[in-house]
């Protein structure tokens, strides 16, 4: 884009007066910018973005239903990245209280972020960056594949704490508990607060959320293919594109076919 322009922003931020002061201290340090949209929780933050093609996203790390990675993420999905008609992907600034661990993979990423209490001098050399960034937006598919890599890696969190990965999936069932060999696992799908557990054959629930699952599992043997989904490697029969250019797998033993987010579809460049 041309900073000459009116360059435009979401703020995604579930504490109002955060946001508030937030959008204050944009306009001492970046008067041209316009904020299109605020909005509190994850889904509506894509929703927004959608709609207004900002340049720039504020995205509140830990948010109602759908985390600021998360809705990323998903928007990243949905965007337009035709060379014609599409709008290049939002600069991303994620807000965050303060955690090490969190902190560290940002920078590993190379991706901009702000601490609560937004600083007026941090908010500056954000700008700045985000400033040069737009100015540099003409290789904009290189940027967006660049970007993925980054929300993949965020999105990974940290490693297993496991000596070994998880063996067995305990599964209630009424009074009882199943047994549930991993192995015989062809997917696993987030639904809410569970993850439904899928074999060819039968459908559990489990209470542990998906990205406290996913640290446990043999990375080399379940992939993540989607924000939702977790699929057995070798249970994928086919790997299908729509005429849109979307994958999808379809899988032995289950009849689904399950989307493949654009995050994930370098697992399948070499087929």
């Amino acid at each position: 884009m041309n900073l000459s322009d009116t360059p435009t922003a979401v703020i995604a931020e579930d504490e109002p007066l955060l946001a508030a002061t937030l959008e204050s201290a944009l306009a001492q340090v970046w008067p041209d910018l316009k904020i299109v949209a605020t909005v509190g929780d994850g889904r509506s933050a894509v929703t927004q973005a959608l709609r207004h093609k900002p340049e720039v996203l504020f995205f509140d790390i830990r948010m109602p239903g759908m985390t600021g990675l998360e809705a990323a993420a998903e928007l990243a999905d949905a965007w337009n990245t035709d060379a014609q008609s599409g709008t290049p992907f939002p600069a991303l600034v994620f807000i965050t209280a303060y955690d090490q661990y969190a902190i560290a993979a940002f920078e590993a990423q190379a991706i901009d972020y702000l601490l609560k209490p937004v600083q007026l001098d941090r908010l500056q050399k954000t700008v700045a960056r985000v400033q040069l960034a737009l100015a540099n937006s003409a290789h904009a598919a290189i940027n967006f594949e660049a970007t993925l890599g980054q929300l993949r890696a965020l999105l990974a969190g940290s490693p297993a704490s496991a000596a070994s990965p998880l063996k067995v999936i305990q599964a209630s069932v009424g009074s009882s508990i199943r047994m549930v060999p991993v192995q015989d696992v062809v997917y696993f799908e987030a639904a809410d607060k569970y993850v439904r557990v899928l074999t060819a054959s039968h459908e559990y629930l489990i209470r542990t959320p998906l990205k406290d699952l996913l640290p446990q599992l043999d990375t080399e043997v379940f992939w993540q293919i989607h924000r939702a989904s977790v699929v057995n490697s070798a249970s994928i029969d086919a790997v299908l594109r729509d005429e849109a250019g979307r994958l999808s797998v379809s899988l032995r033993g289950r009849p689904e076919k399950l989307p493949v987010s654009r995050l994930y579809v370098h697992l399948f460049k070499a087929m």
